[in-house]
């Protein structure tokens, strides 16, 4: 099994390094565009039937909207960035660790497709990108997809939510809707080298609104949205 877990990941990585090449020539004639996001939601599609995953999503309808919001999403292993791709919505940009954009030609394909990297370690310079982006939302019609905890979880829980998205959902005045990914450990674990097919369940939860909030709501909001997020993966998990 260890051996097989090895041959996967290392699978996994070739076929996002590839399949990006593919992604930056078709991207290159538009240059840097969300609408290139398409592209690269399509190289990672077929991953999960080459792994024998299967994805339900369970409440698509709180997705059907037309308007800015902020997705947030729990964050377990890279193989997020595969099931994500399952409910990632036309002109949804994810923001993403600094470190992504050094991957090669992953990281290119990335760029190219509009996503918005911070620096973890400099906080004002994250403060700044993110007021940035605040402002675009409704002047681009943008949606944002962030990971609260800000880090890689692999727990079987949740980390405490960083602040950052709630303070761009309420500087922006948009809604706030969050998806959560069921645990992967009936198919997936990194300590124990297994990577089986198995299934993954993509809970939507109904968007929370944010008209009428200030900064001072922020703390309230994070947590009253991470005790919903925590409540779903302990019911789909």
């Amino acid at each position: 099994p260890a051996f097989r877990y090895f041959c996967k990941m290392t699978f996994y990585k070739l076929w996002l390094f590839t399949l990006s090449i593919l992604v930056i020539i078709i991207s290159i004639p538009r240059g840097r565009n969300v609408a290139n996001i398409k592209f690269l939601r399509m190289s990672l599609l077929p991953l999960k039937y080459i792994f024998g995953l299967k994805i339900v999503v369970k409440g698509k309808e709180n997705l059907r909207t037309k308007k800015p919001f902020v997705l947030v999403l729990n964050h377990q292993t890279s193989l997020d960035i595969m099931v994500m791709m399952e409910i990632l919505p036309n002109r949804c940009v994810p923001i993403a660790k600094k470190e992504i954009l050094y991957m090669g030609t992953f990281g290119l394909a990335c760029w190219l497709s509009g996503l918005i990297f911070i620096d973890r370690k400099k906080r004002e310079e994250s403060i700044t990108t993110l007021t940035e982006v605040a402002h675009s939302l409704h002047k681009e019609n943008l949606r944002v997809l962030i990971f609260p905890e800000g880090t890689r979880n692999r727990g079987g829980s949740m980390l405490p939510f960083k602040r950052g998205a709630f303070q761009l959902a309420v500087k922006a005045q948009v809604p706030i809707i969050p998806v959560v990914i069921s645990s992967y450990h009936n198919f997936y674990n990194q300590k124990e080298k297994r990577f089986t097919p198995g299934k993954s369940i993509i809970q939507i939860l109904p968007e929370v609104d944010t008209v009428g909030l200030g900064p001072d709501d922020v703390p309230k909001l994070t947590e009253q949205v991470r005790d919903s997020m925590l409540t779903a993966f302990q019911g789909i998990s």
